[in-house]
């Protein structure tokens, strides 16, 4: 018996993928698969248990420049996680059938194991596998699982028998006995990301973060398919990220004087990243967003912390922003950029350049400028952008800014810039590829995860009343539906799609810490996931059902826990045994 590309909701046992696939066959024969299954990388040889990122050296396809990973250590270390997620981060889903059931095969009495594993790269990995352009690789990939126990991953890059890996460890469950089944085979599928860009953001300035948590973040990014970790690196509050021909950045301009990202650090959060697909994109914020520079370097920023009025120059406190006619901040432009790009360059071919809330009226503070006029404006933010461009480009590496700087700014960018958008939702996307400028998506009323937090603000008794009951700007708290229901293309005309490359979804940090990091992240995040790399529509051009939804981004939600990170629920286990109880099915 067979079952196309869907889940049964009217039983509870789970056939979950996470991102759903383009295709997806299966049937209902049970094999298990042990710890010393045969796996081979394009005939060269190993066991499941014993593959490290070097064990495929030899088969490596293209080479790694400039220190970037190469395409074995992408597949060793995919292997490395196929292992350890099937034997020792896996879940016995007793959640996800009726309650009582006895839902386990009994033992292996079949016989039936997982014989071999063969993955297959059919095309060598162009030069930059490790920190790719949008669309430089191919991730697609094919899986297929026999009855006999046969298992053939193939696909044109090391990402994406990387991809089919993370599939195949998707069809196997804890075994109360010991080791771990499917009970899904046969399997085929067939399969390939929707977006070439699929990003999760990360603010990590707001509230600093330990590097494991950073580290946490990308690893349960990159199972659920993500293949950017945007780091916004700095921002008004605080500076953590260690520029070394600058110390006192951190050192000042920290919240203190331990609480930063190293210059190891970041290595070790890229290089991480890498390995396992997920290219991580620095941001700088500027020319606003820079008030923590002040503390080691107040020369360079205007309107710094003005208080009480500090909402007439910034979007938060405290306000500050770069001044934009100043030869010194060039200087420190130059030497910051001097000092980074080139390190992150191994692992990246993007840089993020900001650009977003910036305030005219701080100008006004800018003894460089003096003015808040658009006229006197625009063509120094011209200049200032172009010069930080230009230096990024010197170093290999491909701008992006925040929509502002192309939509309220005006300025004339180069075809290389990619534009994050993130305020309107019926314009920002289609206006940005109106001007022939590629796209990300990534709507705050949809793929915000901090909204609905309520405000962060304090608001002194004489008005206080009028701001009850005190909602963020972005309330209500976007639910996993909601977020499931954002379509990137929205208005945008079908001969300009292309011009979509992917989207973020993004974790401010105003609110958030290391205690409800976790949480607030995931399973959420992976609703933008799955439309990122499945699209929003079905195969009939309508939305995705919510319905066929939720019970496998539940179990994508076992998965993580599984694998340490403190996933919230998103339905009562009634809901997952009882299959389609909890759906409702008339208007209220």
């Amino acid at each position: 018996m067979k079952f196309v590309n869907t889940l049964i909701v009217c039983a509870p046992a789970v056939s979950a993928l996470w991102p759903i696939p383009q295709t997806y066959t299966h049937g209902d024969s049970v094999i298990f698969i042990n710890q010393n299954t045969p796996i081979s990388y394009n005939g060269k040889q190993a066991t499941l248990s014993s593959v490290s990122t070097n064990s495929f050296a030899s088969a490596t396809y293209g080479s790694a420049a400039n220190g970037s990973v190469t395409s074995a250590q992408i597949i060793g270390a995919a292997v490395q996680r196929t292992y350890q997620t099937i034997f020792n981060q896996n879940y016995i889903p007793w959640k996800f059938h009726h309650r009582n059931s006895d839902f386990e095969p009994s033992s292996n009495s079949s016989g039936a194991v997982v014989k071999s594993i063969k993955l297959v790269q059919n095309a060598s990995d162009p030069a930059d596998v490790g920190r790719p352009l949008v669309g430089s690789v191919d991730e697609s990939y094919t899986l297929d699982l026999t009855t006999d126990g046969s298992v053939v991953i193939s696909g044109k890059s090391s990402q994406g028998i990387a991809h089919g890996l993370t599939t195949f460890t998707q069809l196997f469950y804890k075994y109360s006995g010991g080791g771990a089944y499917t009970p899904l085979a046969p399997v085929s599928i067939t399969d390939a990301p929707k977006f070439p860009y699929r990003s999760l953001q990360m603010d990590v300035a707001r509230n600093y973060y330990p590097v494991t948590d950073v580290l946490r973040m990308i690893d349960a990014a990159a199972y659920n398919k993500f293949n950017h970790f945007h780091l916004h690196a700095t921002d008004s509050q605080s500076w953590p990220l260690e520029i070394p021909s600058l110390p006192n950045l951190t050192s000042l301009g920290a919240y203190r004087k331990d609480l930063i990202y190293s210059a190891s650090d970041l290595q070790q959060i890229q290089q991480y990243g890498a390995t396992l697909g997920v290219e991580v994109v620095v941001e700088i914020d500027s020319p606003g967003h820079t008030a923590s520079i002040a503390y080691s370097r107040p020369d360079l920023i205007a309107a710094f912390n003005s208080q009480p009025d500090w909402d007439a120059y910034a979007a938060e406190p405290p306000s500050g922003t770069l001044k934009l006619n100043s030869p010194a901040v060039y200087d420190f432009l130059e030497q910051v950029y001097s000092d980074l790009l080139p390190r992150v360059k191994p692992y990246t071919s993007y840089f993020h350049t900001g650009g977003d809330e910036v305030k005219e009226s701080a100008y006004l503070l800018d003894d460089t400028v003096n003015s808040s006029s658009d006229a006197v404006l625009q063509p120094l933010v011209q200049k200032f952008v172009d010069r930080n461009h230009d230096q990024i480009r010197a170093n290999g590496l491909h701008p992006l800014v925040w929509e502002e700087m192309l939509l309220q700014w005006n300025l004339t960018l180069g075809d290389d810039v990619l534009i994050q958008t993130w305020e309107s939702v019926t314009d920002s996307v289609a206006k940005t590829v109106a001007k022939g400028h590629k796209a990300l998506a990534g709507n705050y009323n949809y793929w915000y995860l901090d909204c609905g937090q309520g405000q962060w603000l304090d608001f002194y008794p004489n008005i206080s009343a009028s701001y009850w009951p005190y909602a963020d700007y972005c309330s209500p708290r976007k639910n996993w539906r909601l977020m499931y229901s954002y379509d990137p293309l929205a208005n945008v005309p079908a001969n300009s799609t292309h011009l979509v490359v992917g989207g973020v979804v993004a974790i401010w940090s105003e609110q958030v810490d290391s205690a409800n990091l976790d949480r607030m992240v995931w399973p959420r995040a992976g609703a933008a996931a799955e439309v990122l790399w499945s699209g929003a529509k079905d195969a009939s051009g309508q939305n995705r059902s919510q319905v066929t939804a939720s019970p496998r981004l539940s179990d994508m939600r076992e998965r993580l826990l599984a694998r340490g990170v403190m996933a919230e629920p998103i339905q009562m286990v009634f809901c997952l045994q009882d299959g389609e109880s909890c759906g409702e099915v008339n208007e209220g």
